[in-house]
């Protein structure tokens, strides 16, 4: 999901915004942190998400697996059942979201201390 179209129509050639802007949303990189674990199915990967919605979960998934990060079987089961796991693709990313990860937990505290102390910027008055 695209949250702005850049003018210039080279600019989804540059693969820094065409693959981590997709990368870069909401829930894209907990999903794919969730599935190191393995095979799971929907509600699982809502569970351990907690606050994801149906709706953005169901199009997280659609987007990884369009991206070829994530794969889905479905079983002809009553009720249908639905499972996703990392391709090798997705596994590729592991290692440098857990360095991110890592990043995270260890700056946590440092960077919500700097968003606390942040003051805005006073509007310059027009003349």
């Amino acid at each position: 999901m695209t949250l702005h179209k850049p003018k210039d129509p080279k600019a989804c050639l540059c693969p820094i915004r065409d693959v981590l802007d997709r990368l870069g949303d909401r829930w894209s990189l907990l999903v794919i942190h969730e599935l190191e674990a393995g095979t799971l199915r929907f509600s699982e990967l809502r569970n351990r998400i907690g606050d994801v919605s149906q709706r953005m979960l169901a199009q997280t998934l659609r987007r990884l697996e369009q991206d070829g990060l994530v794969s889905r079987q479905v079983f002809a089961t009553v009720p249908l059942r639905v499972e996703y796991s990392l391709t090798p693709l997705g596994h590729s990313l592991l290692k440098p979201l857990q360095s991110m990860i890592e990043w995270a937990l260890e700056n946590h505290d440092a960077v919500r201390a700097a968003r606390a102390a942040y003051v805005a910027p006073m509007a310059i008055a027009a003349n």
